[in-house]
């Protein structure tokens, strides 16, 4: 292993653009749905459209540059290369910040907030509230190398981000995540209280929930527990149980790749009924690429079957804690429900708009929040 950091470059090959192409143009479209909304799933017509767009007029090679801009590095940690964009700040004081992804989000998703959180002179800001930015790629996630062996869950990743931490000479920083990011953010701090100085979150991960509501903001989140359980949910079992048979259709077909993915940008979002009221058309298919230019389908959904799949791990958080609650997230963060997982929760903050995707949907909401919280630990 070498602890060297190798400069990386987006660089899709043409053939793997003509390729995806040919395959959009080719889709093999089932019967359309009965019913008139999401119910039975992605819209075909608006899937349809997506993939025409896809094929015709969306130009990576602009995106793939805009993402470039950005500084990314390859650096092998327990003999699986791991994609990250570091991106320091021009303030040398600058605090590091570990900022995690989920599934099925990218690092696509944090391209809004990096330059305001970096260089926030620049932006309107204050220089004092600059950080260092750390973007690692999942395992298994776009760029990032995929494992081979078992092993790689929540538990598994916060130690590599520890260990990328330390290479990148940071022996104190902090930590952001949603969606697995809370879990391995909370993880991280768990394994590495003695440089990770403290966390915020947006999904309580693992959290215990009581039998019935004492409050509205309870009634909210079980409601939405049991809408998820019920209605939403089906995505995750089939990873949590089978990734591999999931994976052949989706790293096959470009379309069923982005229904996947699309349709969890419905549900997630603060969108009122359509994805892209929340995020912009090309910045969904950004995140789609990553997925689809890498064919990181299969090797993606395993997280599910490596965290869920055994016993689950709920580690206590010894740092203090950031949460914020977006109304439109999964379930909801409730303030009377964390404290066994997180007894050191120092800030909580309540938002009018944004969902599961807050940096991608709401981005100067959520460099505000972080801002805010984080300044107490520079």
């Amino acid at each position: 292993m070498t602890d060297e950091l190798r400069p990386f470059t987006i660089d899709v090959a043409d053939d793997v653009l003509d390729d995806l192409r040919e395959r959009l143009r080719r889709t093999r479209w089932p019967d359309p749905e009965v019913v008139d909304d999401w119910s039975q799933g992605i819209r075909t017509a608006y899937l349809k459209e997506i993939c025409r767009y896809w094929a015709d007029a969306y130009d990576w090679r602009s995106r793939e540059a805009e993402l470039n801009r950005r500084d990314h590095f390859m650096t092998e940690i327990d003999e699986l290369d791991i994609h990250v964009v570091h991106q320091r700040s021009p303030h040398d004081d600058a605090l590091p910040l570990v900022l995690t992804h989920g599934w099925p989000g990218s690092i696509v998703e944090f391209m809004k907030v990096i330059g305001p959180l970096t260089d926030p002179t620049r932006y309107g800001g204050d220089a004092a509230d600059a950080f260092h930015v750390i973007a690692p790629s999942l395992p298994g996630f776009a760029f990032s190398g995929k494992p081979t062996v078992p092993g790689w869950g929540v538990g598994k990743i916060a130690e590599v981000w520890a260990t990328l931490m330390a290479r990148l000479g940071y022996d104190r920083y902090v930590a952001q995540g949603g969606d697995w990011g809370s879990a391995i953010s909370s993880a991280l701090a768990a394994h590495d209280p003695e440089h990770c100085a403290a966390i915020h979150i947006t999904l309580a991960m693992s959290v215990r929930m009581p039998a019935e509501a004492s409050t509205p903001e309870e009634q909210i989140a079980l409601d939405r527990r049991d809408h998820y359980d019920r209605y939403d949910s089906g995505y995750a079992r089939i990873q949590m149980t089978r990734p591999q048979t999931i994976g052949f259709g989706l790293h096959d077909s470009p379309a069923a790749q982005a229904a996947w993915i699309l349709e969890k940008f419905w549900a997630w979002t603060d969108c009122d009924g359509h994805p892209e009221n929340a995020i912009s058309r090309d910045e969904l298919l950004d995140n789609i690429m990553l997925y689809w230019v890498t064919g990181s389908a299969t090797s993606s959904a395993r997280i599910y079957w490596e965290s869920f799949g055994g016993r689950r791990e709920r580690p206590v958080v010894p740092v203090p804690t950031g949460m914020a609650v977006y109304p439109k997230e999964i379930v909801p963060p409730v303030r009377a429900w964390v404290d066994e997982l997180w007894p050191n929760v120092e800030y909580w903050s309540e938002h009018e708009r944004g969902g599961h995707f807050a940096a991608f949907e709401v981005p100067d909401t959520f460099v505000t929040d972080l801002r805010t919280f984080f300044r107490r630990f520079r």
